[in-house]
């Protein structure tokens, strides 16, 4: 296939540049056997006694930095991730590369040093330890196609109430519908919670470079799946129950860790690359938000609820004025759609 086939025309003025007033507020597009606009409200009813969701509770660190170079330069730094107290892994926008032994000197005060680079991700050791440094005068790393700079709301909004482990540099966004309440009226219908664990790298903004989807890859990201998640999911289907994926990120953590055929704890690395033709072993239904044209994710949801459908969804869903991206509305995506 080719990234052409996951294009969309989305007028400017249904990209959601700002959350709702209240998490829940946003609109619900249900996709089965026919298209139903709902609102988010709707979705306990849309779940089942002995369903499981499976969310994804990692936590967003102020991972934007800013500078200048040691020569005068302003530079721009996005950690992808923190690899030790004082080290990271970053992309570094400045009018001219870094190179090793470069010095950047940020605006808090901090300095950083160049220390090597491996393909577009330059390797940075920090003066000051970073956990610390981030929390205190980094950035929330919002998306590039938000356009607009950080404010007040973010801190809080572009976070799930439920994360837990500091790592993300993008929020897995379907979380960003559920608060507190709405995560008890699933419970109270009957459907059980599990956590995995997916660090969401920058790389999930970086547009695809080959025409032919299957030549391009994915950077590596950091998932974790722990034996209560297998158990939860073995009881679920045991019982008749379905796998609802939370977001895109909790459906390639649990495909990653069925790597071998059946799914199994795991620790560590992930490039998992889920376009059409790939054969879906631990997810049964999918929430998720709109995502960017020709990008991984679209192709992940048409592999999950089949091309043509979904990119009539997403035709319905501009022509009935959805929001689009990060902070907009979600859809629904049922197993008998796939």
């Amino acid at each position: 296939m080719f990234l052409s086939e996951f294009d969309y025309a989305l007028p400017d003025e249904l990209i959601a540049r700002h959350p709702t007033p209240a998490r829940g507020d946003s609109r619900l597009l249900e996709v089965a056997e026919t298209f139903a606009d709902k609102q988010f409200a709707d979705f306990p009813a849309c779940l089942r006694t002995g369903d499981l969701l499976v969310f994804n509770d990692t936590r967003v660190i102020h991972a934007r930095l800013r500078g200048r170079k040691a020569t005068g330069g302003r530079v721009e730094i996005l950690i992808e991730r923190v690899t030790s107290g004082n080290t990271a892994r970053a992309h570094v926008k400045a009018s001219k590369t870094p190179q090793p032994g470069a010095t950047l000197l940020l605006d808090a005060g901090c300095r950083a040093t160049v220390i090597g680079r491996t393909s577009d991700l330059f390797e940075l050791r920090f003066s000051d330890p970073l956990d610390q440094f981030l929390d205190a005068h980094g950035e929330v790393p919002l998306p590039p196609y938000l356009n607009r700079p950080e404010e007040s709301a973010d801190g809080e909004r572009y976070q799930t109430v439920y994360a837990n482990l500091p790592g993300a540099v993008a929020a897995p966004t379907a979380g960003l519908h559920f608060d507190h309440d709405m995560l008890a009226e699933t419970q109270a219908c009957g459907a059980e919670h599990a956590f995995i664990t997916l660090h969401v790298g920058a790389g999930t903004f970086q547009p695809l470079r080959e025409e032919r989807v299957s030549a391009n890859s994915l950077h590596a990201e950091r998932v974790e799946v722990r034996e209560e998640v297998c158990a939860a999911v073995r009881k679920a289907r045991a019982a008749g129950g379905r796998v609802i994926a939370i977001g895109t990120t909790s459906v390639r953590a649990l495909e990653a860790a069925s790597a071998c055929g059946v799914l199994e704890p795991y620790c560590g690395e992930t490039d998992i690359f889920i376009q059409p033709g790939y054969t879906f072993r631990s997810v049964d239904a999918l929430l998720t938000n709109f995502h960017l044209p020709k990008s991984s994710l679209m192709m992940l949801v048409a592999a999950f609820g089949g091309h043509n459908r979904i990119m009539s969804a997403y035709r319905h869903a501009v022509q009935n004025r959805y929001r689009f991206f990060s902070y907009g509305d979600a859809m629904l995506i049922s197993p008998d759609c796939q």
